[in-house]
């Protein structure tokens, strides 16, 4: 094996090394980024196109992992098919940048699939609720609420700017939704009031019903 190597050029020697050393990463980061660790922690490069934060990213360790991989296989086909070293080079570059297009696609599309799934906070807005755990006035303590958000009920954090806590069984609705999350909620300024029927003992069932209707 060592002989193999020393008796190959230069060129050759750069490209399996390149080859080997980035596909060796390159699995190492695949595995990681699909079992849920996160890859560009160990140095990420990002350059984000999108605005939002979390967009399509050319440029980062990912990527460029999967740049040098395929541009040293994609350099060793070109030699073992004779093409001169002009040739080679361009060809196993253009290779690389098509394989970070390839990866930064991937991934983007990915992250919009798993953010599609998460909690957006602001869909909670003038959503009515109870109070789980009493909410301390003028935002002195953090308390709970329930309310039914994305379709589903959530317990969730929750201040309120109103100078009385609201204590547990409160119902509530969200006026407003912090940067990271936290709800504003204040009572409900008209409670459900019981109709005038239910209320006036005076009244002739046949008047309740009416009443009713």
């Amino acid at each position: 094996m060592t002989e193999w190597f020393s008796n190959l050029e230069f060129l050759s020697k750069m490209y399996w090394l390149v080859a080997i050393i980035g596909s060796l990463i390159f699995s190492v980061v695949m595995i990681m980024a699909f079992i849920g660790g996160d890859a560009d922690e160990i140095g990420d490069l990002d350059s984000d196109i999108d605005a939002d934060g979390a967009g399509f990213q050319f440029i980062s360790f990912k990527n460029l992992v999967g740049f040098f991989t395929i541009f040293g296989w994609s350099g060793i086909a070109c030699i073992d098919a004779g093409l001169s070293t002009p040739l080679t080079i361009i060809i196993s570059v253009i290779c690389g940048l098509l394989m970070m297009v390839i990866m930064a696609a991937l991934f983007y599309f990915i992250s919009k699939l798993s953010d599609s799934g998460t909690l957006n906070y602001k869909n909670a807005l003038d959503a009515v609720g109870e109070v789980y755990l009493t909410i301390g006035a003028d935002r002195s303590k953090m308390g709970k609420v329930s309310v039914s958000v994305q379709g589903t009920m959530r317990t969730l954090d929750a201040l309120t700017d109103s100078f009385t806590e609201l204590k547990t069984g409160t119902i509530i609705k969200v006026v407003d939704v912090t940067s990271n999350g936290i709800l504003i909620v204040d009572h409900t300024r008209k409670p459900i009031e019981p109709s005038k029927a239910q209320n006036d003992p005076l009244l002739s069932i046949d008047a309740q019903k009416k009443l009713s209707k």
